[in-house]
């Protein structure tokens, strides 16, 4: 067999591999991944024979994926807009959904800070030339970041030097290296890199940074998936999550 029918055929029979019994499918917001694989690490430890597999990624695109037909148990958005479509889509059981952590949008630099940006006037400042943020159509932590920046009449000016970023993760990975003059993540992914970058302020948002989680609507549902589900919202799960800079909602 010619060998770019071999490589098909293995690509093919990996992607159709069933989901094996005890396994936990988690699909999350980018600025999970910490947390949430500290998560299913604690998560396993107490149920033996449970496995919790996670991805991550901007939340629009993680509901697409699932809504395409990807496997998943556990989706957790990091807005309600994401959500929303996902319950317009029937993709999750309603009522399962709840908010379980709330976080901030922060304006951040690079450690050194070259541009000697305070804040959000500063952004104006002819030298700044580059601002990261995620990609409002795609991208909670781009939406907050919009919204608010109208309010405070800031977004024409970040709107002309914008560079957007596929998911937050990817925004704070610009500003780190340099590549761009400033910054909008979540406080949380910013703490991840609190030797790198450097919060300039908060930035306030007209709603409040709310995540949502629901078990997903899907033939095969793991069972155990409504445990662990559980265990976000538990005081144990709340209290892992809190060391990763997650407030209660």
């Amino acid at each position: 067999m010619p060998f770019h029918r071999v490589l098909i055929a293995g690509v093919l029979s990996c992607a159709m591999v069933p989901v094996m019994a005890g396994e936990v499918l988690v699909s999350g917001a980018a600025s999970l991944t910490n947390a949430f694989k500290d998560l299913a690490s604690r998560y396993e430890a107490a149920h033996p024979g449970t496995k919790v597999l996670t991805t991550f990624g901007a939340s629009d695109v993680v509901l697409r994926q699932i809504i395409e037909g990807a496997p998943a148990d556990v989706f957790a958005s990091a807005d309600q807009k994401a959500m929303d479509k996902a319950a317009a889509a029937e993709a999750i059981d309603p009522a399962t959904r709840v908010n379980f952590v709330r976080n901030e949008i922060v304006l951040v630099v690079p450690a050194d800070n070259p541009r000697h940006i305070g804040s959000l006037k500063d952004l104006e400042k002819p030298e700044v030339k580059r601002i990261a943020l995620g990609n409002p159509d795609s991208v909670p932590v781009g939406r907050y970041a919009r919204v608010a920046l109208e309010k405070a009449g800031a977004w024409d000016a970040v709107q002309s030097r914008e560079i957007l970023g596929q998911n937050v993760r990817q925004v704070l990975s610009y500003v780190e290296r340099g590549e761009v003059d400033a910054g909008f993540v979540f406080a949380t992914d910013a703490a991840v890199m609190r030797d790198k970058v450097k919060v300039v302020r908060t930035v306030d948002t007209p709603e409040p940074v709310v995540y949502p989680i629901a078990l997903v609507r899907r033939d095969g549902l793991a069972p155990e998936a409504a445990g662990f589900l559980k265990y976000v919202v538990s005081p144990d799960g709340q209290a892992v999550l809190a060391r990763y800079g997650f407030a209660r909602p």
